[in-house]
């Protein structure tokens, strides 16, 4: 019985990262060594326990086969005659297909460090076709780490994108990966990779067609939708914005994929238009509400915040209602950034200055003390509050805008 540390907590460790869960393989065992030892099985599926006293996950070596095309169950035969690097060959890609020996020793069998020293995911063996799910796992890791992805890896990914294999991803794994990879420092290498190997156009058809769209270059000198898209998820990443935000950055601009194309490169009420496929995009990948709620804010609403320096009082102050400013002040505080990575994601003007966040920052501030106590203490009630809120709250915002 030997025991080994494998797959991403060997790639972190050799990359210098924080190694954040330990998972190891058991070579030379069997399920009832592992209980006799005090591990406790978790699942009836996969040969896996828990340590008694680290609680870290130990399974022991195994080979995987898929039972049959195009279902998505796998045959697991786990015995003592499994090698490690019959287990390590059924895993995704070489930098996760590496192990280290209870004496420290690293175990490579398929080049993993050369691969992550080179900046390269590569698929381990041709078993990498037989879960879909692996495409979007390399477009996150190309999100994680910056790395490109092997030429031979990228045309298998495109064979299994022909043949089919990604239309039935399940929904709530797709955004799982989306969200993973919009949390990582390099989120538009996610949607590149997709693109490359055909997988957006099958899972996010809404962003796909965005590439090819024209823009007036008197305000995206980057000319190409898809490409502005890609500039201002950058600046999302380096405005330190949420998850959530970069997810309302990637969809903004939908509407533009619908516009008819002997309106280019203008695109005339593009916001509604994309308000509405994010609601479709949102509810096909069961999108939390909260994701839904701000993309949808920030794809109706940009333009009104570009112009907000422009705009009248009584506009601004319904274009921080829209937005529900008051009651949800960490929303609104997404929007901006979210407005503000679209207008810096331009090329030439990536580092621009954007006082409409501050000036709508500042008008919410401001008359989000105004209270109607005063006006029920009157005895008013009601819809008789709201007008005489929102008539004082639109004077203060003339006033600020007066010193301006």
């Amino acid at each position: 019985m030997k025991t080994y540390l494998v797959g991403g907590a060997v790639r972190d460790e050799l990359l210098g990262r924080p190694v954040i869960d330990r998972d190891y393989v058991v070579v030379g065992s069997s399920p009832q060594e592992m209980e006799a030892l005090g591990f406790r099985r978790v699942g009836a599926d996969f040969p896996v326990f828990l340590h008694p006293e680290t609680h870290c996950e130990y399974a022991l070596a195994r080979t995987e086969r898929k039972t049959a095309p195009g279902y998505r169950g796998f045959v697991v035969h786990a015995d003592p005659d499994v090698t490690l690097d019959e287990d390590l060959r059924r895993r995704d890609l070489t930098i996760n297909a590496m192990a280290r020996g209870e004496d420290g020793a690293l175990v490579d069998p398929y080049d993993g460090l050369a691969d992550l020293r080179r900046g390269i995911l590569r698929h381990v063996s041709p078993a990498f076709a037989e879960d879909p799910v692996r495409i979007l796992r390399v477009a996150r890791f190309a999100a994680r780490f910056g790395f490109t992805v092997a030429p031979e890896t990228m045309a298998l990914m495109r064979s299994m994108v022909g043949a089919g294999e990604v239309v039935a991803l399940v929904p709530e794994r797709v955004f799982t990966e989306l969200d993973r990879a919009l949390a990582e420092p390099y989120p538009w290498l996610f949607v590149e990779v997709l693109r490359a190997c055909g997988a957006l156009a099958v899972q996010f058809p809404e962003i796909d067609r965005l590439f090819g769209v024209p823009q007036s270059l008197e305000y995206h000198p980057e000319g190409d939708t898809g490409a502005h898209v890609l500039l201002a998820l950058r600046q999302a990443v380096t405005l330190g914005l949420s998850a959530r935000a970069r997810f309302a950055v990637l969809l903004h601009d939908l509407g533009k994929g619908l516009t008819p194309r002997e309106e280019w490169p203008a695109h005339r009420g593009h916001e509604a238009r994309g308000a509405s496929l994010v609601d479709a995009l949102c509810a096909r990948l069961k999108a939390p509400v909260e994701y839904r709620t701000l993309a949808r804010a920030v794809a109706a609403h940009h333009l009104l915040a570009h112009s907000a320096l422009r705009l009248k009082p009584a506009t601004v102050l319904r274009l921080i209602e829209a937005v529900d400013g008051f009651r949800r002040p960490e929303r609104f505080e997404e929007f901006l950034g979210a407005c503000e990575a679209d207008a810096r994601g331009r090329a030439g003007l990536e580092e621009a200055d954007y006082p409409q966040a501050r000036w709508l920052r500042t008008a919410r501030d401001a008359t989000a003390r105004v209270s109607g106590r005063e006006w029920a203490a009157q005895g008013l009630a009601g819809e008789q509050i709201q007008e005489r809120v929102r008539a004082a709250r639109t004077r203060l915002i003339a006033a600020l805008k007066a010193v301006r």
